[in-house]
């Protein structure tokens, strides 16, 4: 159940609408502004829930005449709004907690806001775990992206909670707008990583250097004096959404015929697609244009043409 990527964003929907209800009614009676902070946390993760939700519902449409590529990138550009959101919610947690400390504020009703800040810790761990759990295994960057969300607001909640008991047993008040101030720095830093994860695809960035290193390593077995391939040039990678494309220009003995060029690069095609999900591979093949007398397999050109 909630095993798939839809189901496990309509999975968080649910939890966060719930968990903001509780958290709206406790901060209102309380008139805590931690409280309130976690509220708009959670109606920022909503709203990043529901974009996840169908970010990945149109990033799973394949490839039609009008995106060859397909819609994985969506799930980029729905990373990114998300990280915009936190920025700004935290920006507006951190006015309102000023506002507090200046006014001198004081809170009521703790025990109430103890027990809820309670409750949505603990929903907010078991849903986060399984949406990391469910992104790890289908690669989506919108659902990483709602599962740090909800991890964050784990321990934003932990925080307050134990915020406001410190607050009850010492009765400085002056404490939950700077708990709020905290939860918003927390908030920022997760704007921040998620900002680096999900906007790099947007402009066609490389695959990470590891990922780089197994199409090369994959290739290379096949070049040089005892392989079937010359050398190989032209390397480019990215990735959109959970998809990788990888193209690369393969040198081939030039007395080599067709079909063998074409049996090699299927072998290629389906060595680097076992070794990296989703990929992708366009590969190029054009003669060695050096003049050897043994042109068989063994050039001594290769080592010279290889790599990237």
């Amino acid at each position: 159940m909630f095993g798939t990527r839809t189901s496990a964003a309509g999975l968080s929907v649910l939890s966060n609408t719930l968990l903001i209800i509780l958290k709206l009614v406790a901060g209102i009676l309380s008139g805590s502004v931690s409280i309130i902070a976690e509220a708009i946390h959670s109606t920022n993760d909503l709203i990043a829930a529901l974009i996840a939700f169908v970010s990945i519902r149109m990033a799973n449409k394949p490839a039609d005449e009008e995106h060859p590529y397909g819609h994985g990138k969506i799930e980029n550009i729905s990373g990114t709004i998300e990280a915009i959101l936190i920025f700004l919610a935290a920006g507006f947690i951190i006015y309102e907690a000023i506002d507090k400390i200046i006014n001198k504020a004081e809170v009521e009703q703790l025990w109430l806001g103890i027990g809820i800040m309670s409750v949505s810790a603990i929903v907010n761990l078991i849903v986060s775990r399984h949406l990391l759990r469910v992104a790890h295994r289908e690669d989506s960057i919108a659902l990483e992206a709602d599962g740090r969300h909800l991890t964050v607001d784990v321990v934003t909640s932990v925080g307050v909670a134990l915020g406001l008991l410190v607050v009850e047993l010492t009765g400085y008040h002056i404490l939950d707008p700077i708990i709020a101030i905290a939860v918003a720095l927390l908030i920022l830093k997760t704007a921040y990583d998620l900002t680096r994860k999900a906007f790099p695809p947007l402009i066609d960035k490389k695959l990470p250097e590891e990922e780089e290193r197994i199409v090369k390593l994959s290739v290379e077995e096949h070049v040089g004096p005892l392989g079937q391939a010359v050398g190989f040039h032209e390397l480019r990678t990215r990735k959109s959404g959970s998809e990788r494309y990888v193209e690369l220009h393969l040198v081939m003995a030039s007395d080599d015929s067709i079909e063998k060029a074409h049996e090699l690069c299927d072998h290629l095609e389906m060595d680097i697609c076992s070794k990296l999900p989703n990929a992708h591979v366009t590969i190029h093949v054009e003669p060695c244009d050096h003049e050897c007398d043994n042109c068989e397999g063994s050039c001594p050109q290769g080592d010279r043409i290889s790599g990237p």
